[in-house]
């Protein structure tokens, strides 16, 4: 992204320049005219086809129209030393993608062997090959970087167990996505390991060691034998696990700091503690099945559960205005304009929008359809036009994130799609997702049976049915407000 104007300063810059029109200070002078500072980098960066035929930089202007430097006659430096590739220099007569392949090689370049580790090869061509080299620099030549790099090209083996003993940062786990994504690193289910991490984390916050032992068979055989039995986990699952685990470390801190064991538990405690804590505490239910099951607490415990059908529903109003507003902004992105259309109209949640690939969509000259169940739904326009825009700029194409990824909605992480609560934060500048789903999905039950809404939008009936019955909202306690 270019940097913005200053403000021009017609007392201290009288001439203008000739192509803008704007008073800057004037540093080159061609023959078209001179040329400020800003116009003097565009030029040097507009690319296209002169009308004699070549092909790269067109800094000159013939007609209003771009045009080589033989054709307007412009004297340019813009021939790269090392390759000859016509483009913007940015050092030592060189282009920006020859100084990052040299910035590359010596940072992966073990000083012992004078050579890149094997590994390490597919790793430096990727950054090599980045269509935005200037990006690649402004990220490489950041000194967490350039140091992360530099002990990655002395570790004698790249295997995921090295980058795990390494100290957790951003850093870390990009360089781990870029070599996993070229190959060098094995594909592994990384909320499955964060879990692991988190899980280890959080037996550090329970007070007393019969609790702790407890927590740990909750995680390890409940929560983590269910992950592992998944192809892949989900981010509801992880946020799920991670919320229960919390909330069973909360109740049995509270017990013992009342004195009281698990196996002592009794109905009077878990009201009281219950009442005391926030709504959040209901979630304990399924530690407490949990722990009644494997008889960890006595049987006959309840907590109160969780009240489904709660939640706001965006109404019918308010979806279409919502609607209306993704259909005709210009300024949202399309991938936005694209992922708040299945949300308005099909209900969707955003996990499974972030796990769309482009397998799911078909776009031809006349169709666009895409897949969420079991049937393929046409999209009309205008709600096809997004998907379009979409397919033509997928977007984050310029780095080494993405060389073959497939993904609908990429994510700024290498060879992952974009993060569902990412998602839902962009979006939530326009309406609330969760109420619109909500209320897309209580207003499409309206329109066709129950078995037809679930298996085209790939729910299960049940769900469907639970939202087809009337929403019924828990009275508002006295002295609250109603946001």
């Amino acid at each position: 992204m270019s940097r913005p104007r200053k403000a021009e300063d017609p007392i201290r810059w009288p001439v203008p320049c000739n192509r803008c029109g704007q008073h800057h200070q004037t540093v080159a002078r061609w023959p078209d005219g001179g040329v400020c500072g800003y116009c003097y980098q565009q030029a040097k960066r507009t690319r296209g086809v002169c009308a004699c035929g070549h092909e790269g930089v067109l800094p000159g202007l013939i007609d209003n129209q771009p045009a080589c430097r033989r054709c307007s006659g412009i004297r340019l430096n813009i021939d790269c030393e090392t390759c000859g590739a016509e483009d913007e220099l940015h050092s030592g007569g060189r282009w920006w993608t020859c100084v990052l392949g040299i910035v590359v090689d010596d940072l992966l370049t073990d000083p012992a062997t004078g050579a890149i580790a094997n590994d390490l090869i597919p790793l430096a061509a990727a950054l090599k090959s980045m269509k935005r080299a200037n990006s690649g620099m402004t990220w490489i030549r950041q000194k967490h970087v350039t140091a992360f790099l530099r002990n990655l090209a002395v570790a004698p083996k790249i295997t995921h167990e090295t980058f795990d003993e390494l100290p957790d940062s951003r850093t870390r786990e990009y360089v781990r996505g870029l070599l996993t994504e070229h190959g060098v690193l094995p594909q592994r289910d990384e909320l499955r390991m964060r879990y692991d991490s988190w899980g280890a984390q959080a037996l550090e916050r329970v007070k007393d060691p019969q609790h702790l032992d407890v927590i740990r068979r909750y995680i390890r055989w409940h929560h983590q034998r269910r992950m592992n039995l998944m192809d892949e986990v989900t981010r509801g699952t992880f946020l799920r696990a991670k919320q229960e685990v919390t909330v069973a470390i909360d109740l049995l801190n509270w017990l013992t700091g009342h004195d009281i064991k698990l196996p002592e538990l009794q109905q009077s405690h878990l009201d009281v503690w219950q009442a005391e804590g926030p709504t959040t505490r209901r979630i304990a239910e399924r530690f407490l099945k949990w722990a009644i099951k494997t008889k960890a607490a006595p049987s006959g415990l309840t907590i109160v559960p969780h009240r489904r059908g709660t939640s706001p529903r965006l109404a019918k109003p308010g979806q279409d205005e919502a609607l209306k507003r993704v259909t005709g902004a210009d300024g949202l992105e399309a991938r936005d304009r694209a992922a708040a259309i299945l949300i308005l109209v099909f209900g969707q949640q955003a996990e499974n929008i972030a796990r769309l690939t482009w397998n799911d969509v078909t776009i031809t000259g006349e169709l666009v359809t895409i897949q969420l169940g079991a049937t393929r739904i046409a999209l009309p326009d205008p709600l096809a036009e997004p998907w379009r825009e979409l397919a033509a700029n997928p977007g984050h194409d310029l780095t080494a994130s993405h060389p073959n990824t497939d993904w609908v909605f990429r994510g700024v992480s290498p060879g992952r799609h974009i993060h569902p609560g990412h998602l839902t934060t962009r979006l939530s500048k326009l309406f609330s997702t969760r109420a619109a789903r909500l209320g897309t999905l209580h207003e499409l039950t309206k329109l066709a049976p129950v078995a037809i809404i679930a298996e085209t939008l790939g729910y299960s009936p049940t769900t469907i049915e639970r939202h087809a019955t009337p929403q019924t909202q828990p009275p508002p306690t006295p002295g609250t407000s109603q946001q």
